[in-house]
């Protein structure tokens, strides 16, 4: 009986508990070896995916970028200040760029060319606003473009002032360049009466 119960004799062992142990410790590690790889996976799979949108959107912009420097560059000098002018008023979000121009073109005779036009300031005046601009046309006719500021005035649209001239000489032509101070305020009642009239004067022929 005394045999039986010395444990210093015949003490406990158990070898199945540490291995069981390890091994489990192996399998969570293996996991999270196995879970860190795919993530890191995904991860590099999403760098690369925005790495190859970012370089398309890049070379659109660049095509983009090509394409209007192309456009640009086929547009003359008077073109380039009429956009310039249109871009100016647009973002001023108060006139229409193709408002102005058939405003122009209404009191413009057929002998006068524009070929410049500057937006300067933009400002109210009264309960409308208007726009100051330097406005340039070239003409051979003095008496065209006289007959011109004098439509202009009349307009309710415009008001016009003559700021100089220049002659103008090349090897084929000789012309004269003329600089007008332009206060233009937009007037849709105008525009209806200047249409009405229009038919009108057709009726009458």
């Amino acid at each position: 009986m005394i045999n039986k119960l010395n444990l210093a004799t015949n003490p406990f062992r158990n070898r199945t508990t540490p291995y069981l142990t390890a091994f489990a410790l192996l399998i969570v590690g293996f996991a999270g070896i196995v879970l860190g790889a795919a993530q890191w996976r995904q991860a590099a799979k999403d760098n690369e995916i925005t790495a190859r949108q970012i370089t398309e959107m890049e070379a659109e912009l660049q095509r983009l970028k090509a394409e209007g420097e192309k456009v640009r560059q086929q547009l003359t000098p008077e073109q380039r200040e009429l956009l310039f002018a249109a871009h100016k008023l647009v973002a001023n979000k108060t006139f229409g760029w193709s408002r102005l121009f058939a405003d122009l073109e209404s009191v413009m005779p057929g002998g006068v060319s524009a070929n410049r036009i500057v937006v300067q300031n933009v400002f109210r005046d009264a309960d409308k606003v208007a726009a100051e601009i330097e406005f340039g046309v070239i003409s051979r006719d003095f008496q065209a473009v006289m007959s011109m500021i004098q439509a202009m005035n009349n307009s309710g649209v415009f008001r016009a002032e003559l700021r100089g001239q220049d002659l103008q000489k090349t090897d084929t032509s000789t012309y004269t360049e003329y600089r007008l101070r332009l206060i233009y305020t937009p007037s849709y009642t105008y525009a209806v009466n200047s249409a009405t009239d229009g038919q009108d004067g057709g009726t009458k022929q």
